[in-house]
Parts: structure tokens; sequence; C-alpha cells
């Protein structure tokens, strides 16, 4: 992909909120098309857990070329350059999603989430259906899962690293082999890593996620239905694909208007795996009125 300027960047930097929500750090893309004065509502996508906006910057700067609207990209609470805030569940990271809206005026964006932010997309739909026009989740059905025991050892790992106090990249990725073999893991765990005094600490909030791992595996929607468009992208190799099958029903319940798209050959990473497949989804999708 060809590498585009990034126009806009906003961070918020508070690190408690007193209110119900909380302001989201964001970058902004505007849509690189000619026919600028027909822009639609925008998309906004969110990360999944231990991610940031940044993961999508690629991908986003991509999109910007093909898709009439312009995007923004979101780290969530406990994310990124986000504020940190002890709740850390789906209903919370909604009500934010909403929030975001309200301050940007947003009017019926679509909503796009990989993994922990495609759990956050539906919920903030199925709580304001009226609000999103269309919804795209990025290889997590909206059911409980229960998660790996990588995830813990990841938070572990990662406070280890904080209490080495290295100085290198390198050391601490020595750190996190002990909990991950998979170089491309600890890589993007290894994203996180900020220096401050000559030291590398990780920016998230680490016991809070701990604390919070069982809301991120829960699923627990309003009773209420999403009746607009939605898109599922699946990984054909990934863990949280047989779940769509499993659910078909409790799916389509929620989101009558859903389709399913399947990526072979991908993991639970779609996204960064075959970026190329899921940015023409997601042109498609967008795109179709």
């Amino acid at each position: 992909m060809r590498p585009f300027l990034l126009l806009s960047r906003r961070t918020f930097t508070s690190t408690r909120s007193s209110s119900k929500h909380i302001s989201l750090a964001y970058d902004t893309y505007p849509s690189k098309l000619t026919q600028s004065t027909t822009k639609k509502s925008p998309l906004i996508i969110c990360h999944g857990l231990f991610g940031s906006k940044q993961n999508w910057a690629s991908l986003c700067r991509a999109a910007s070329q093909r898709i009439d609207r312009d995007i923004y990209a979101v780290d969530l609470r406990n994310h990124g350059d986000s504020p940190h805030h002890p709740v850390h569940d789906f209903p919370a990271m909604a009500e934010d999603l909403l929030a975001f809206m309200d301050e940007h005026d947003l009017k019926q964006p679509i909503l796009m989430g990989h993994s922990m932010g495609g759990k956050a997309v539906m919920m903030a739909a199925l709580q304001a259906p009226e609000r999103i026009s269309k919804v795209i989740s990025v290889d997590m059905p909206p059911v409980p899962l229960t998660l790996s025991q990588g995830f813990s050892n990841y938070i572990q790992g990662m406070q280890q690293v904080d209490q080495a106090q290295c100085t290198k990249q390198s050391q601490a990725d020595t750190i996190l082999q002990q909990y991950e073999s998979n170089i491309g893991i600890r890589m993007f765990l290894l994203t996180n890593l900020k220096r401050q005094n000559g030291v590398l600490s990780f920016r998230l909030p680490l016991s809070i996620l701990a604390n919070s791992l069982d809301h991120i595996g829960q699923f627990n929607p309003p009773k209420a239905v999403y009746p607009h468009p939605t898109l599922f992208i699946a990984g054909g190799k990934s863990p949280y694909y047989p779940p769509f099958s499993q659910h078909k029903t409790q799916i389509n319940t929620l989101f009558p208007q859903s389709e399913m798209k399947v990526v072979q050959d991908a993991g639970h990473w779609v996204h960064a795996e075959k970026p190329e497949q899921v940015l023409q989804l997601i042109t498609t999708f967008s795109q179709d009125e």
C-alpha cells in the first residue's frame, strides 16, 4: 500500500474521567476522492485488545483513496492515547463511541471494529440502532467467548517488562519470548512501549486489563435488534470463525440484515494478513446503498 500523509491527529491525555464516558483519542483520514462535495457519513474504526489506532493506519490511508467517506480511527479506553479508566466493559466502550459521535457531530456513521473493537461497535449498534447506518465486525461474533490463556500470559509478560526497566526494545522482546514464541505477536505487543527518562514501559494499564479479561470475553447485549446492514468478516483459519456457524440463529436474531464473508487462509488478524481482500470487502459494503 502506498503511504499517504495523515492529515489530522488528535489526542486526549487525561488519565481519569468522572463522567459516564471518556473522550477518545483519534486520527482522521479525509476521503481523497474527487467528488468530495458528495461525501457520505464517516467510517469509524476500532482496534482490538492491546491494539491502537496506529494498527489501522495503512489500511485507513488506502481506504481514503477508495471510499467516499472520511475515516476516523479511534483508541478505545485504556488503549493507545485514550484515557485510562477502571471500568473496561462493552457497555462502557459503546457509551464512549456514542459520545465520540456527539462530540464530533458525526451523523449515521458506519462503525467497524476488530475483535474487542468488533464487540464494542456491535454493542453500540444495539444500544442506539437508529444512530448507526451500518456495522462491520472483523473476526468477532456477537456471542460470549472464552479468551485463551494467552491473553493473560501476555499481560504477565508485559508486567515483567515494566519491572525490568528495559532501555532497549530488544531487551523487552527477550522477556516476552518467555510468554510468546510468535515474533509477529510480540512485535504487535511491543508497539505499546513508550520511553520515559530512558526507560521503556507499556502505556497500557495492565492491572485494569488483567482484571477485565472476563468482561472482554463476554457479550451481554441489550434486548434489542440492529435492523440495518451488517457485515461479518472472518478469517478462515481463525478460532473465532466456527462460533459464527455454531451461534447462527442467535446472531441472525440480533443482526437480521447481516452477511458473512470469509477470508481464506487468514487467521484472527485478518486485516494484517490479507489487507487487500479486507479493503475490498469494506469498500464494497460501505459504498453499497
